[in-house]
């Protein structure tokens, strides 16, 4: 076993495995992986192993289809079959939200080139024979999908990294990790120490422990799941070709041949319980767990009635087996949040479908520096410590339970909730509000009538009309929000201002108090962060940022501040609440509270003071995000409550009123304000998004070469602005755009402007299609809408309100 390598990889499943072969395939062979037992121990040895395509998110879905097409390819240059069976799958369907559903993914999954169709009944049969369909109105089918053998396939990976010079140990349990003062990495294992540049935690179930090792929280629990192999069946003997793969959700189950026979893998929709939450016993390595059948009862029963075939079928094996979960089901892949070098790539609850993908575009991050797809919703750091614990377990048994169930647009389940409430929670609560949780944090998406509950759907619904008053308070009179979920960052000392021109790639604010949006950028001239900058004094800035980015935006900063020694950064997030203020009201209201003044003279936009607000220290920023005249009010978090308390007094008198992210996205796409969530996250360059001229000129700065050469005339995309048609739902972004009948982009975000009567929305297009004026047209819920490309914001595009 060598002693030093580039790479040590900890964990020798799919993930792990996957990894290896494609860092090796990057160009780095100077890498080791390290299982304590042998190649797909834990979960991905007794894996149902399916490779689905459906999924609604377009990074997910270059994943997922990723690894249909590699497994089909392995054989031809490692000489070891993976047992890919491309047999199709068909999700069922019953209800109009399922519809919805069902063709927001067809229209995005066909700008990713993959085949999807939405059949009937007759057609399904068809394709399925032994299925009694009763209720069933539709399904999704994609043609691509297939099963494979998990171990078959961990293995052709395996040989594939081994013939690149990469190198495995088995039967050898990592026991301790721990950094060296340059930063490199002592892992220490049963049979020596390797000292490695980078390592990864791709130890599956065993994450968090190995997590543990570096004081790394790792949000993962193990849940058992079971599936069933009948005997032989007559019904399936009698089939001339292999049906596809069936998803259920009446069920709750999966349906798939198993040779001749049926293989039955239910999700029990309750009931389902977390195993080894309290660790796991290192030895555990290819047992299996005891089955529950009772659980599976209600699963079973409705599976017989689909599958008349299976009602009367013996059963030849159970198989229940710990497969690892996350609370949004999504992956960890990327950088560990505060830790140099220390990467996660493990959490997957379909790691065979996730596993080549995720290997693929870790590898890319960690060689390049970036990877080629957006990986923002699989960011390691999305989940900071808040999660572990209560919340990782209900969120990860509440997505476990409804696995199969249409999941729609404002639902946000109460389990594990609320885990990051602000003072105001409880009062906002009162007054009607709806939350959204983002980050864990809870933030009202509407304030609804007393005893509305919403109504979800990805159409209008009756959250619609009250979000149109939130948005006429704020345009007429004055609106008040809870903002102190901003992520919120303090730098300061004499380095302060070098540090940010080194990892900020726009203008800094020059003068004590001023206050601009910044953007760091990648080597590779795509969008890291995005900042609101305000100068506090020389050499001391306060920096805003979205609440998704906290850790990555800290560990972005941090990895540049080392080269500095006199300098302090300070993630401040939970110390302070943020009360905004906004319309034309605004001044009035504010004015009640303070004796400082508020005049243009004294106080201009996009600037920033302390200033006493109902006795209470305040810094306070004008601000501009709504269109409207604006204010933000950062107080330690203890004084947010009387702040709210003495706002609403005072603007008795205004009608103000309380809005939520709804009305704030509605009045955001009215002034054309871009979203880094959405619209400006990497791997967008900041050419393609339209932010170039935002960036400096007098100094070189990350990206800035990249920048430079991809001007306007040679970028194979940009972002556009577009009014679109439609009359009962909007964009929620990743539809499909087209241009006389061709693809020619996707949408990234978009709403109904309340003022301006319009559904507006951004999307990423053929330059060719982005000239002002520009008739397209976008894909959405089985309408293809008419949409045109604007110059300006619909509303006050000068800016002028805001400033007065």
């Amino acid at each position: 076993m060598k002693s030093h390598a580039r790479v040590v990889i900890v964990g020798g499943g799919i993930f792990g495995v996957s990894l290896l072969y494609h860092l090796a395939k990057e160009g780095w062979t100077d890498v080791v992986l390290v299982e304590k037992g042998e190649l797909t121990s834990g979960s991905t040895w007794h894996a149902a192993a399916f490779i689905p395509h459906f999924i609604g998110n377009p990074s997910m879905a270059r994943i997922h289809r990723y690894a249909s097409k590699l497994y089909q390819e392995l054989e031809a240059e490692t000489g070891q079959a993976t047992g890919f069976h491309n047999c199709g799958t068909l999700r069922l369907g019953h209800t109009q939200d399922e519809y919805d559903w069902f063709f927001r993914v067809q229209s995005m999954l066909r700008s990713q080139g993959t085949e999807c169709h939405i059949i009937g009944p007759e057609e399904i049969n068809k394709l399925h024979p032994l299925m009694v369909l009763d209720e069933v109105k539709f399904a999704i089918y994609t043609p691509g999908d297939g099963h494979t053998d998990p171990s078959s396939s961990t293995h052709s990976l395996a040989i594939g990294a081994r013939g690149r010079g990469a190198e495995i140990y088995l039967r050898n349990r990592v026991v301790d990790i721990n950094q060296n003062p340059d930063s490199t990495w002592e892992v220490i294992t049963e049979k020596g120490t390797i000292t490695a540049e980078h390592v990864v935690n791709a130890a599956g179930c065993f994450a968090p422990q190995v997590g543990a090792m570096v004081g790394a929280t790792v949000p993962i629990v193990s849940v058992p799941n079971h599936y069933l192999v009948t005997e032989s069946l007559d019904e399936v003997k009698a089939l001339d070709k292999e049906t596809p793969t069936v998803r259920d959700p009446r069920s709750s189950c999966y349906y798939r041949e198993e040779q001749k026979s049926l293989l039955i893998g239910p999700y029990e929709m309750e009931g389902a319980v977390t195993w080894g939450a309290d660790g796991i016993d290192w030895s555990f390595n290819t047992e299996l767990l005891p089955p529950n059948m009772d659980v599976l009862l209600p699963c079973l029963e409705s599976a017989a009635k689909r599958l008349p075939a299976f009602a009367n079928a013996g059963i030849k094996r159970v198989v229940c087996g710990p497969i690892t979960h996350v609370p949004d089901l999504g992956i960890l892949i990327g950088p560990a949040a505060g830790l140099r070098n220390f990467w996660m790539c493990c959490g997957s609850s379909v790691g065979i479908t996730q596993g080549p993908g995720a290997g693929k575009y870790l590898a890319q991050w960690m060689v390049h520096g970036q990877a080629e797809i957006d990986v923002s919703q699989m960011d390691a750091r999305r989940f900071g410590d808040w999660a572990v614990g209560d919340y990782t377990n209900e969120k990860s048994l509440d997505g476990y339970h409804y696995m199969f169930q249409v999941q729609l647009p404002g639902n946000y389940h109460d389990a594990g909730r609320p885990v990051r409430p602000t003072p105001l929670y409880n009062k906002l609560k009162s007054h009607g509000a709806r939350f959204a949780e983002i980050s864990g944090w809870e933030i009202p998406n509407w304030f609804a009538p007393e005893g509305v509950e919403e109504i979800y759907s990805y159409r209008r619904t009756n959250w619609f009309e009250p979000v149109a008053l939130e948005c006429q308070a704020v345009r007429e009179r004055v609106g008040v929000t809870d903002k102190t979920s901003l992520a919120k960052f303090e730098v300061s000392g004499d380095d302060a201002t070098a540090f940010l021109e080194c990892v900020l790639a726009s203008q800094l604010p020059q003068n004590d108090g001023d206050i601009v949006t910044a953007y760091a950028l990648t080597e590779k001239g795509s969008i890291e962060c995005e900042f609101s900058v305000t100068r506090l004094s020389n050499n001391q800035y306060y920096l805003l940022g979205p609440i998704p980015s906290q850790l990555r935006s800290f560990d972005w900063l941090s990895g540049y501040s080392s080269e500095f020694t006199n300098l302090t950064l300070t993630d401040v997030t939970d110390n302070y609440g943020v009360l905004a203020l906004a319309g034309p009201k605004s001044r009035e209201v504010l004015a009640k509270l303070t004796e400082d003044s508020l005049s243009n003279e004294d106080f201009a936009g996009s600037t920033a003071r302390n200033i006493s607000v109902a006795g209470i220290s305040t810094r306070t920023l004008r601000v501009f995000d709504t269109g409207e005249l604006g204010w933000e009010m950062h107080v330690p978090i203890d004084k947010l409550e009387p702040l709210y308390d003495a706002v609403i007094d005072a603007g008795g008198e205004f009608q103000i009123a309380n809005f939520g992210l709804y009305a704030a996205n509605s009045l955001r796409m009215e002034n054309a304000s871009k979203s880094w969530k959405t619209d400006l996250i990497s791997p967008n360059t900041a050419v393609e998004a339209g932010i170039e001229a935002s960036l400096r000129t007098d100094k070189p700065f990350i990206g800035a070469e990249v920048v430079a050469q991809n001007s306007r005339d040679k970028v194979t995309r940009t972002l556009v602005y577009l009014e679109v048609d439609t009359d009962d739902a909007e964009v929620f972004g990743n539809e499909q755009v087209f241009s006389d009948g061709i693809a020619v982009g996707l949408t990234t975000s978009g709403a109904f402007g309340h003022t301006v009567q319009k559904s507006l929305a951004f999307a990423y297009v053929d330059p060719k299609s982005s000239k002002p004026g520009t008739e397209l047209e976008i894909d959405i819920l089985r309408k293809r809408c008419s949409a045109r490309v604007l110059t300006d914001a619909l509303h006050d595009p000068q800016n002028t309100r805001a400033q007065s």
